[in-house]
């Protein structure tokens, strides 16, 4: 696939549409994530996502932030992703398999700009580790 690819997989004993639903609601993003850099939905987000969406969060990565992202894949309840200013793409991907759903999850630099700075960052290895505790979380949440 692209250069710099994050990708990970895990299996969820729940269906897609309620992965999907978790996913598509940007309240549940600071809940959810495993890299520890969401801090918090901010105001006049929508309460679930869509195609052309746009929503923004209170981050944390070294100093505080605030990121505006836009939806631009959305196919429910199958994928969802969003990128923001820095062109990297986030996305999910649900998958029925046999007890439950694949669950993919992404870190995509392929539109990304300055490629090299998030190398030298370190950023691929950085959201490998994030995104496996999110899929953790993920699973927790859809498992109660």
């Amino acid at each position: 696939m692209s250069d710099g690819l994050v990708s990970e997989e895990r299996i969820i004993a729940a269906d897609p549409q309620s992965l999907f639903d978790i996913v598509a609601d940007p309240a549940m993003h600071p809940v959810i994530d495993g890299s520890g850099s969401v801090r918090a939905a901010r105001p006049g987000n929508p309460p679930r996502l869509s195609a052309g969406a746009t929503f923004s969060m209170d981050m944390q990565l070294g100093a505080p932030y605030k990121i505006r992202n836009t939806v631009v894949e959305f196919d429910e309840p199958h994928r969802i992703a969003w990128r923001h200013f820095y062109g990297h793409v986030w996305r999910y991907r649900f998958e029925p398999v046999e007890g439950g759903t694949r669950v993919t999850e992404q870190w995509d630099p392929t539109n990304a700009h300055n490629k090299l700075f998030l190398r030298l960052v370190r950023f691929p290895a950085h959201n490998r580790q994030g995104i496996r505790r999110t899929l953790d979380r993920l699973a927790e949440i859809a498992t109660r």
